[in-house]
């Protein structure tokens, strides 16, 4: 398989992975080139559910979870999931952040606001303030961190359930029920947050 940016053969990922964990910076720029790709998807995902008329691209996005990657040094990841499963993190408290760095009010006004799709509130009109969304799923994470780890990688990562399971060390079986259970957790938070 050639690497899309450089053309060249591509290493396999696990051990890009396995090579970054030992402090060879070399190979986590090759993951990334290698992962790219798929970052970008993941950031498109989650700057296509906002409204109009903000700031932040998807390029953007990406870019900047790159760079705090880098940042961030050597990590161990054991797979392409686990790797995923850490951009999730990053995008999330990319997004976070910049919500809180444009100074929007708790409730309202030109808050950043990303609909909460089908697939987590059953419904494709909602739309929730993105620091909302962070502060119910750091209680929820009080409650039950593994259940607000699957909304995590489900809802920002985009992980299948399955990759989802991997990541978590569950069954598929046991991520989708935490998966169900969060939904409804957080439509009851964030639904007694707008009243």
């Amino acid at each position: 398989m050639l690497d899309a940016v450089t053309g060249e053969p591509s290493a396999d990922i696990s051990q890009l992975i396995e090579a970054w964990g030992d402090g060879d910076e070399e190979a986590f720029h090759r993951l990334v080139s290698a992962v790219y790709p798929e970052l970008r998807r993941m950031a498109r995902r989650q700057l296509g559910r906002r409204a109009a008329g903000h700031s932040l691209e998807s390029a953007a996005l990406a870019n900047e979870a790159y760079l705090k990657l880098v940042r961030a040094g050597t990590i161990q990841c054991e797979s392409r999931v686990h790797f995923l499963a850490l951009c999730a993190q990053v995008i999330r408290r990319i997004l976070v952040d910049h919500a809180r760095s444009r100074g929007y009010a708790k409730r309202g006004g030109n808050a950043l606001r990303v609909p909460l799709d089908e697939v987590l509130l059953a419904s494709e009109s909602r739309g929730v303030e993105v620091l909302a969304l962070d502060r119910a799923l750091e209680s929820l994470a009080q409650l039950d961190p593994r259940k607000s780890r699957v909304v995590e990688l489900r809802y920002f990562g985009g992980l299948t359930t399955e990759e989802t399971a991997d990541v978590l060390g569950i069954s598929p079986e046991t991520a989708k029920r935490d998966w169900r259970m969060a939904k409804a957790w957080l439509f009851d938070a964030l639904a007694g947050e707008r009243t």
